[in-house]
């Protein structure tokens, strides 16, 4: 795993063979950040990443300048690798990390977010309920993101907060946003 941009670029941080995350590819990260940039400054914005796995998506908004962060990660094993990846870096403060069920955490959180990004396994079940449970749940500040990746065979256009679908590679990623007030 390897941090794409900002003040960590090219730090590299390996999970072991057995991990069985599956991260976001390289590609599909820095295009995913590039999209995010000339949209919001994440110097200014709280994000929730749901699905923490290697915890690659939560380190790429720390080292682009993102002072909160918070990650969800079920598995202990997944959950101690990011642990341990955000101490060796010193950035305790930015990230606060749960080891929880995302599910459990939707829909007892009480906090907002200006974007949420969520990764879970492509064969997760229950995944196609995932952008309806975080509106519902009021996750998301007014004029908030949240972006689900997927694989190929999910399709969320026809949701009423669906943006847009991006593709790379096997990675696809749908785009939702929270009205204004």
């Amino acid at each position: 795993m390897r941090i794409i941009g900002g003040e960590f670029k090219g730090r590299h941080f390996s999970p072991g063979n057995s991990f069985k995350a599956r991260p976001t590819t390289d590609f599909a990260r820095e295009n995913l950040f590039n999209i995010l940039i000339h949209r919001i400054d994440l110097n200014e914005i709280s994000v929730l990443d749901l699905f923490g796995g290697t915890g690659s998506i939560t380190l790429e908004f720390v080292s682009r300048g993102c002072e909160k962060v918070t990650c969800v990660e079920k598995n202990y094993r997944h959950f101690s690798f990011i642990q341990e990846t955000i101490k060796k870096l010193g950035v305790e403060k930015a990230v606060h990390l749960i080891k929880g069920d995302v599910f459990r955490f939707i829909e007892k959180s009480a906090g907002k977010y200006d974007l949420v990004f969520a990764d879970p396994p492509y064969d997760l079940p229950n995944l196609e309920t995932l952008p309806e449970l975080i509106f519902q749940n009021d996750l998301l500040n007014p004029g908030g993101i949240f972006i689900l990746e997927h694989g190929k065979t999910n399709n969320f256009s026809s949701h009423p907060r669906f943006s847009e679908l991006r593709k790379y590679g096997s990675v696809h990623f749908s785009i939702f946003s929270q009205e204004k007030d």
